[in-house]
């Protein structure tokens, strides 16, 4: 048709030998020839090849469904008469039977036996296959009884979704004759028309715009490319019964030209004004093939369109693509009043005053012919293809957002200069950054301690039952989110992962699943949590306990229960238990500044969460006494540690608005948009959005970074005591920086200057309101957010009377 695009379109070839294949689906057929009658040819080796006007068409083996309750004389004659057709046949004695098998094998022909109406409703069934998309292509026939007196009509199974029917007949040839005259008339059509799905597709994917127009030159057909580069939709010129629009432009003995070449049957090619939706002209490169269809006539003209690409650029827009040459940002939530306003964004048309934009994507034109397909790739090939043909405003509106895609940091955002915010600037920049190289040769260096064993003088309980009742007594209520898990830190002198480990990991059947004694369960406890360093104000075994709280919690919620397998919650609370281990009570940027052995060892790049997780495993395998993990099958184990890994990589805060961005679009949104629509099966669909591999990682990932930061949904008192240590925390490293001559990371955790109420405001507003608002959307956690809101309120507060400190002066 002179599409200049390379299309290549191919069709599955099979290639059966001489013997049949072994195959459970497949009844043997037994159908000896009754005496007298022919003897069935043997198997046919060769593949029957079709031509289909220009295309060739090679056919597997033809497939054949018998749906008969029974074997009968009938059912006999149609076994016998495939395998002398040489089709591959199957049987089926029940409704049930025929849908499964037809949902493996989509055969091309079925035959139901409609004579017996007590064994199965034939006509049931036939609508049944019918319902199913891939039968678009089947050709299906009602095997009838012969009438007794008056013909009856077809309509009821033509109406069920039959294509004719067949008046039984016991006779071979003639089940025989029945299956070659299908083969050539309606199943040959049936594989012309699924001929014809691949050449549309083609049509679609083209990059030339292309129109169909009968004889009377009405359209009947614009594939996509037409409709972007002449603005008008395919819908108004379908139902419209529209003409090919003219454009005065062209010369009037040249469409009588063009009339007379295709009337004689001849194809025309040449330049031809083709007329907009907005009533521009636009100059084309157009080649316009006459198609002869019934009765030897001119049925369909096909017209392939190129606008011209010298003096045209600006006249190929695509009227879809439409853009604001400035752009805000607005940010909403159902947080509002602890929300900032919008981030301040620079006017795309700054840009291009100097007239480089004029020379623009010269050189980008060479992306076009990049073999990369990935997501990336494509956006920016719509983008530059768009740019192409678009006015200059718009344009240059799309460089500035070019030049945002080619930023490696997509979900982060940016944020304002440090003189408008300091302290928000210095929390997001500190924790979400791996710091600044220095030039000069001075370097901290964080020695690598040797690991800990189990200290000998630990008397941990061997069992839940020898645990001390007053120890006991402050893990009545773990299982409540107002759990207080200081109160366990004192009565276990600061050591209450153990204790807390072996409730929670006790209820959720931990030791069963893994197969491992209780025994070595608290052994791996203990020498896991004496990794943690009790000297740390924040991240030491209290925060590790008070994650495994976290998650536990989020685990006993229905949608989350729905999203995970027994593994995945395994896995869960293992992360949370081992998240910080060894964490040295200093953030990535400050050992990837000081030079520290673990920045080197792991290249900058999530130091610290990558060390949490190798040392988790290397403690834990070392010793047979506390390896949880020795009993567990091998695939399992790699599900299981792959699971943990991930997890614990996740709490890294570089990848904080990837993660809380990708588990909104992949899973709040689609069950969003189910509940709208409110459709009967909503229960299923939505399991069908859980269950999906990627998804269920997405929400693993979701949940322990809500555990690792949850500080500010917990019960007031806890949320001012976990301010006031992450604040100590940062305060000692502020220190250290300054005594180390090292770069200060951020400079607002100025022990005497700080403001704790300005920090934790700046992170509630930046990581806390829309992580938390995705997560009660999906796990539903009402009394999470009662406390994040009044926490923010008392920090406002706290802030509006100009207050620095944790609490309020006494009266």
């Amino acid at each position: 048709m002179g599409c200049a695009s390379s299309i290549h379109i191919s069709d599955r070839v099979v290639y059966h030998s001489g013997k049949e294949s072994e195959d459970s689906h497949t009844p043997q057929l037994n159908c000896p020839p009754q005496p007298g009658q022919i003897k069935p040819n043997a198997y046919k080796k060769s593949l029957t090849e079709l031509q289909f006007g220009p295309m060739k068409l090679y056919e597997d083996q033809l497939q054949v469904l018998l749906v008969f309750a029974k074997d009968d004389a009938q059912s006999n004659a149609f076994c016998w008469a495939c395998e002398r057709a040489g089709f591959r046949c199957n049987i089926a004695r029940t409704p049930e039977a025929a849908l499964e098998s037809f949902l493996e094998k989509n055969h091309d022909l079925i035959l139901i036996d409609h004579r017996h109406s007590r064994h199965f409703d034939a006509e049931a069934l036939c609508r049944s296959i019918r319902a199913m998309s891939c039968s678009l292509n089947t050709v299906i026939v009602a095997v009838v009884k012969r009438p007794d007196r008056e013909e009856s009509t077809v309509m009821p199974l033509i109406s069920a979704g039959f294509n004719r029917r067949f008046i039984e007949n016991s006779n071979m040839m003639t089940c025989y004759n029945e299956l070659i005259q299908l083969y050539h008339g309606e199943i040959r059509a049936q594989i012309k028309l699924r001929a014809c799905n691949a050449v549309f597709t083609a049509l679609e994917q083209s990059q030339e715009a292309i129109e169909i127009s009968n004889e009377d030159q009405l359209i009947q057909y614009v594939n996509p490319a037409y409709e972007c580069i002449m603005g008008f939709q395919r819908g108004e010129l379908l139902k419209e019964n529209t003409e090919v629009p003219k454009s005065e432009k062209n010369k009037a003995d040249l469409l009588e030209t063009i009339n007379a070449c295709i009337r004689r049957g001849k194809e025309w090619q040449g330049v031809y004004y083709a007329k907009k939706k907005n009533g521009d002209s636009v100059q084309q490169n157009v080649k316009i093939t006459p198609v002869v269809g019934q009765g030897g006539k001119i049925r369909h003209c096909v017209s392939v369109n190129r606008p011209l690409n010298d003096n045209n650029r600006t006249e190929k827009s695509c009227e879809r693509v439409q853009a604001e040459s400035q752009t805000e940002i607005q940010q909403s939530s159902k947080h509002k009043d602890r929300r900032k306003g919008s981030l301040d964004v620079r006017s795309t048309t700054s840009r291009g005053s100097d007239g480089s934009s004029q020379r623009r994507h010269s050189s980008m034109a060479r992306i076009h012919s990049m073999t990369i397909e990935a997501p990336i790739t494509k956006v920016i090939n719509i983008i530059n293809a768009a740019q192409e043909s678009s006015p200059m405003p718009v344009a240059e509106a799309l460089d500035r957002v070019l030049e945002i895609l080619r930023t490696t940091e997509l979900y982060s955002p940016q944020l304002g200069t440090k003189e408008e915010d300091p302290h928000t600037s210095d929390l997001v920049g500190g924790l979400m950054t791996d710091g600044l190289r220095r030039s000069s040769g001075n370097e901290y260096i964080l020695a690598t301690k040797p690991l800990h064993h189990i200290p000998s003088h630990l008397t941990t309980p061997l069992s839940l039952n020898d645990i001390p009742a007053c120890i006991t007594q402050t893990m009545e209520n773990e299982d409540s989110w107002d759990f207080d898990i200081f109160n366990l830190e004192s009565a276990t002198i600061k050591r209450p992962l153990t204790y807390l480990g072996l409730k929670i990991f006790s209820r959720f059947g931990v030791c069963e699943f893994l197969n491992c004694p209780e025994a070595t369960l608290r052994s791996w406890l203990q020498v896991i949590e004496a990794n943690y360093h009790s000297s740390n104000s924040y991240h030491n075994s209290t925060h590790a306990a008070d994650v495994l709280h976290a998650t536990a919690y989020f685990l006993r919620k229905e949608r989350v229960k729905q999203s995970l397998d027994p593994i995945d919650e395994v896995a869960s609370l293992i992360a949370a238990t081992v998240h910080d281990v060894d964490h040295p009570g200093r953030t990535n940027s400050f050992l990837c500044n000081a030079g520290s052995e673990l920045a080197v060892l792991y290249n900058d790049t999530a130091v610290l969460e990558s060390h949490h997780a190798a040392l988790a495993f290397q403690i834990t395998t070392r010793d047979e006494k506390c390896n949880i993990f020795k009993n567990m099958e091998r695939n399992e184990y790699r599900t299981l540690r792959q699971a943990v890994i991930d997890m614990v990589l996740a709490t890294e805060m570089t990848k904080h608005f990837e993660h809380v961005n990708k588990f909104v679009n992949s899973i709040n949104k689609p069950l969003a948009a189910l509940e709208e629509s409110g459709g009967n099966d909503e229960e299923e669909s939505a399991k069908g959005i859980l269950m999906v591999p990627e998804n269920r990682i997405l929400v693993k990932r979701m949940l322990i970074k809500c555990a690792d930061i949850s500080n500010p949904c917990r019960p007031l008192e806890l949320c001012i005591e976990w301010a006031g240590r992450i604040s100590e925390e940062y305060f000692a490293q502020t220190d250290e920086e300054k005594q180390q001559g090292l770069p200060v990371v951020m400079p607002v955790f100025e022990r005497n200057t700080c403001s704790v109420p300005k920090s934790q405001i700046s992170f509630i507003d930046y990581f806390i309101t829309d992580m938390f608002d995705a997560w009660d959307a999906f796990a539903d956690l009402p009394n999470l957010m009662q406390h994040l809101d009044n926490n923010f309120k008392y920090w406002k507060s706290l802030d509006e009377r100009k207050l620095r400190s944790l609490r309020p002066p006494p009266e």
